[in-house]
C-alpha cells in the first residue's frame, strides 16, 4: 500500500473518519463552507470535535483562544461552557474580526464570546494572572507559539488543559526531508515548542496525530505543592 506523505494519517482512514464526523447545525454549515471558498483557515473536522468533546468534558467556566479567525472554534466551544462561563478570543486581523464578531451574533452568543483585536504574542503578557483559564486553544500564527507558552502556563489554572493545533503541520514537524526551506523557521520553532512541552515541568503533554496534529496539556500539580497539600 502506498501513503500520501503529504497526510499526517492515510487518507481512507480521514475520510472515514470525516465521513462519521458530522453536526446539524445549519451556521457552522455555512462557516465552513465560507472558510473553505475563501481559504480561511479553520480547525478540521476532527480536531473541532475533539475541543467540543473537551469543553464538554470539563465544562469550563473561562475559556481563551488565539486565532479566532471567523469565530468557527469559538462557537464550538461555547456550547460546552459552565452555566456562567466565558470566552475571551484574540485576533489581530481587523477584517476577521469584523466578521467573526458578525457570525457570533448570529449563534447568539455575543454575551459570552467577547472578540478582542490584538496580537496576542504582545497582549497575553498584559493579562494578570488573576485573568487565570480553564482552558486555552492555541490555533494562531504556528511560530508563535513558543513565545506565549510561558503566559500560556502562567494564565492557565492548575488542572486546566492547553490544546495546541495544527502541531505536526501536514507532517512536516516530524520528517527532516518533508518541507519546503520556506517553511524552515515555523518548522523549528513548531519543534522546539513540542520539545518544551514535553519536558515542561508544569504540564503533561500528549501528542495526537488528530487533523492537523494536536497536543493536549494539563497543568499540573508539583511535587512541592502536593507536599504542601498534603
Amino acid at each position: 500500500m502506498e501513503y500520501d506523505l503529504t497526510a499526517i494519517v492515510t487518507p481512507y482512514v480521514t475520510d472515514y473518519i470525516r465521513e462519521k464526523t458530522v453536526h446539524n447545525n445549519p451556521l457552522l454549515y455555512e462557516l465552513e463552507a465560507y472558510a473553505r471558498d475563501n481559504k480561511v483557515p479553520i480547525a478540521e473536522p476532527e480536531t473541532a470535535r475533539l475541543v467540543s468533546v473537551l469543553t464538554k468534558l470539563v465544562r469550563p467556566k473561562k475559556i481563551l483562544e488565539v486565532g479566532t479567525a471567523i469565530g468557527y472554534s469559538a462557537i464550538i466551544m461555547a456550547e460546552g461552557l459552565s452555566d456562567d462561563g466565558s470566552i475571551m478570543t484574540l485576533e489581530y486581523d481587523e477584517n476577521s474580526v469584523a466578521i467573526a464578531r458578525e457570525n457570533i451574533k448570529r449563534a447568539g452568543l455575543s454575551d459570552r464570546i467577547s472578540v478582542i483585536e490584538a496580537d496576542a504574542k504582545n497582549y497575553l503578557s498584559y493579562l494578570d494572572c488573576d485573568e487565570s483559564f480553564d482552558m486555552i486553544f492555541l490555533d494562531g500564527p504556528k511560530a508563535h507559539y513558543l513565545f506565549m507558552l510561558d503566559d500560556c502556563v502562567r494564565l492557565l489554572k492548575k488542572g486546566g488543559i492547553l490544546v495546541s493545533d495544527n502541531i505536526l503541520f501536514k507532517g512536516m514537524t516530524a520528517d527532516d526531508g518533508h518541507f519546503a526551506r520556506r517553511k524552515v523557521t515555523i518548522i523549528s520553532r513548531l519543534r522546539e515548542y513540542i520539545d518544551t512541552l514535553m519536558a515542561h515541568p508544569q504540564l503533561e503533554t500528549a501528542i495526537l496525530s488528530q487533523g492537523d496534529g494536536v497536543t493536549l496539556s494539563v497543568k499540573t500539580i508539583s511535587d512541592r505543592e502536593r507536599f504542601i497539600a498534603e
